[in-house]
């Protein structure tokens, strides 16, 4: 090969280096960058709603019982929370404290201070000091609201039921039904509207599959109808009915309710369960009930966020969740896979 030849393959190298840099210019070492380069840093990225607040806390209260008939504990006081409940606040992006219905009213008071939303689970006691907790629990959480603060509340199953049961001023309103781990549709009423509910974070997709696919979970006795329930002026005035269901004798209840005036939301079924628990074979785990889930838990933590709360960090560590070892209740005959156990205190 000659000179000329060489140095004619030497251009051509250095034409196509020089091109390739120009066609690729955000291709470039740190050093190389300008200060005023329109290529992003981490300086420069966008700073968070400084309305929001994105460390939300919520409490949970416990159940009496220790969720297997005594099988795990027969201690005098023992009471529980079953941990799908809280990996489902966790999914959603908050914390956990266990708000323990059975410990002095100071020490429950102070745990509320700490929290920016709180949630009652299933269950099956509506007496006793767990009723009268719920019913305090929900009377400070509607004072926080007329004060100002964005304080949201959900209410799965028997939570749905006190409710009823207090908003109502009737404890005898519950009706019967046959809806023992039965996996169901979900109705929507006519018109209802779900914007700024649970339900607006659904895609069109999946609120049609869930009116005709069996992917939402139902594990109750009682409920009630939604004649029952509008012909009740204190809970028509209160709640809006956005779906019911069909329990296994065709009997239709009211499954799922958001406040007119508060950020309250009831479930008769368990958008909880979907995705963290096992031990019953009806539970839906397919990936559209796995994103009913999901969509639950984001909006009441978006809803947290709103809260205007912001508890001091150190009281918050002392009291969360992680300091708690859950038992795995599965093994028990329990119909959680496992639980949070909490002595007298």
């Amino acid at each position: 090969m000659t000179n000329d030849a060489v140095f004619t393959l030497f251009l051509i190298a250095i034409f196509n280096f020089v091109l390739s840099v120009h066609s690729h210019p955000a291709i470039l070492l740190p050093s190389q960058r300008h200060r005023n380069s329109p290529i992003s840093s981490p300086a420069s990225c966008p700073a968070p709603n400084p309305s929001l607040y994105y460390r939300p806390v919520i409490g949970i209260l416990s159940h009496p019982g220790d969720s297997a008939s005594g099988r795990i504990s027969n201690a005098t006081g023992t009471s529980y929370i079953a941990a799908s409940y809280v990996k489902f606040v966790e999914a959603g992006g908050a914390r956990v404290i266990p708000l323990i219905y059975n410990e002095p009213q100071a020490k429950l008071q102070k745990k509320l201070d700490l929290v920016n939303g709180v949630l009652f689970t299933g269950g099956s006691a509506k007496s006793g000091l767990y009723f009268e907790t719920v019913r305090r629990i929900f009377e400070k959480i509607l004072e926080r609201n007329d004060a100002g603060d964005h304080f949201p509340l959900y209410a799965t199953c028997l939570g749905f039921e006190l409710l009823t049961m207090i908003i109502s001023k009737d404890n005898n309103i519950l009706e019967e039904f046959n809806a023992i781990n039965q996996a169901s549709t979900l109705q929507f009423v006519e018109k209802a509207n779900i914007k700024g509910t649970v339900f607006q974070r659904f895609s069109p997709d999946l609120l049609k599959k869930m009116s005709t696919e069996c992917l939402v979970m139902q594990n109750h006795h009682y409920g009630i109808s939604p004649g029952k329930f509008l012909a009740n002026e204190k809970l028509s005035s209160f709640f809006e009915i956005l779906s019911t269901c069909k329990d296994e004798d065709d009997k239709v209840y009211v499954s799922t309710v958001y406040s007119r005036n508060y950020p309250v939301t009831a479930f008769q079924w368990h958008p909880e369960k979907n995705t963290f628990e096992w031990g019953v074979p009806g539970i839906p785990h397919t990936e559209d009930a796995i994103q009913i889930t999901q969509h639950a838990a984001n909006f009441l933590v978006s809803e947290a966020r709103k809260s205007m709360n912001r508890p001091v960090a150190e009281e918050v560590l002392d009291n969360l969740i992680y300091n708690y070892s859950p038992s795995y209740a599965g093994k028990y005959g329990s119909g959680f896979d496992e639980v949070y156990l909490f002595g007298q205190v």
